[in-house]
C-alpha cells in the first residue's frame, strides 16, 4: 500500500512503508540480509529525501511522523551497511556519532531521539527501534501524520503486551518491564509517571493494581542482540534446530534397540541365573 505525501507540506513516505513490508517479519524483526543484497539502493533514495530540507510548513504531526521514521530508517540502514553483525552496539558509535543527514542538518541518532522527547510524548519510546531483541517492535508500516496518534497508542500496547518484553502479575502486585522506562523515567512524569503510564497503556487493564499501595515495578535486562530475522531468538533457526535434536534422538532411539536385541539373544543362549545370584 502506497503512502503518497498527505499534505502538498508532507514527505513521501511510501518507499519507506513498502521496505518495511517486504523486509520486516510479522516478529518485528528484520530481514537484513535479504534488504542489503536487494533493496539498499532503494533505502538509499528514500533516505536522501529525508536528508534534503524539509517543507517549513509542515505541520508538528507530520514531523514527529518523519523524525520517527528518520530514526528507523538510518538505524536500519547503519545496520544493514555493517552486516552481519551480532549487535548494533559492536558498530563504531552508532547512536552519538553526527553521521546522517536529516531535514539538511547533519546528526547523530541520539540528536533526532532528544529532539522527539522534547516533544513531551512518552509515546515515542514504542515507536524508537535501536536494532535489538529487547527493542519495542517495528512496525510494519510508516508513521503519518493523519494516522500518528493510532500508531502510537497500537505500538504502546503491542510492546507491552509482548509477555517476553514487559510482563504484569497481577496476583503478586509485580510489573516487571523494559528497563527503557527506567532510563527515561523523567519522559514520564508529564502522563503522571512510570506507573500510571503502565496502568494506562497495559492489556486488558491488567496493570491498575499499579494505582495501589504495594504494587511493585521491577526492571528486565536489555538484550542487546540484532533483531534480525535470522536469529535464533527470532525462530529463524527454530526448524533447522528441532529437526537437528529430532535426528539425534532417532539415532539413539535405533543404538538402543540395536544394543536391546543384542542382550536379548546373548541372554537366551546362555544358562539360567539364579534368582539369589
Amino acid at each position: 500500500m502506497l503512502l503518497p505525501a498527505e499534505a502538498p507540506h508532507d514527505l513521501d513516505h511510501s518507499p519507506w512503508d513498502s521496505l518495511l513490508r517486504r523486509y520486516v517479519t510479522a516478529a518485528a524483526r528484520v530481514d537484513y540480509a535479504s534488504l542489503k543484497q536487494n533493496a539498499l539502493p532503494d533505502l538509499d533514495a528514500y533516505l536522501a529525501r529525508l536528508a534534503a530540507p524539509w517543507p517549513a510548513a509542515m505541520s508538528p504531526q507530520a514531523r514527529e511522523a518523519a523524525l520517527i521514521t528518520a530514526y528507523n530508517a538510518l538505524t536500519v540502514r547503519w545496520v544493514t551497511v555493517h552486516y552481519p553483525v551480532r549487535s548494533i552496539r559492536n558498530t563504531k558509535d552508532p547512536f552519538d556519532a553526527a553521521r546522517h543527514t536529516v531535514d539538511g542538518r547533519a546528526v547523530s541518532l541520539d540528536q533526532i531521539e532528544t529532539s522527539l522527547r522534547r516533544l513531551g510524548d512518552p509515546r515515542i519510546h514504542a515507536a524508537l527501534v535501536c536494532a535489538a531483541v529487547d527493542c519495542p517492535p517495528l512496525r510494519r508500516e510508516a508513521y503519518t501524520a493523519s494516522s500518528l496518534d493510532r500508531q502510537l497508542e497500537d505500538n504502546t500496547r503491542d510492546w507491552l503486551a509482548n509477555f517476553r518484553l514487559n510482563r504484569f502479575v497481577p496476583g503478586q502486585f509485580l510489573a516487571r518491564v523494559s528497563p527503557i522506562f527506567k532510563w527515561y523515567s523523567a519522559d514520564f512524569e508529564d502522563a503522571g509517571g512510570v506507573a500510571q503510564f503502565l496502568a494506562r497503556h497495559a492489556p486488558a487493564g491488567r496493570g491498575r493494581f499499579l494505582l495501589t499501595s504495594g504494587a511493585r515495578i521491577e526492571y528486565l535486562d536489555y538484550d542487546w542482540t540484532l533483531n534480525d530475522a535470522a536469529s535464533p531468538r527470532s525462530g529463524g533457526f527454530l526448524i533447522p534446530a528441532a529437526a537437528a535434536v529430532f535426528g539425534l534422538l532417532l539415532l539413539a532411539l535405533a543404538w538402543f534397540r540395536r544394543r536391546a536385541v543384542r542382550i536379548a539373544a546373548e541372554s537366551s543362549a546362555s544358562p539360567s541365573c539364579s534368582p539369589r545370584g
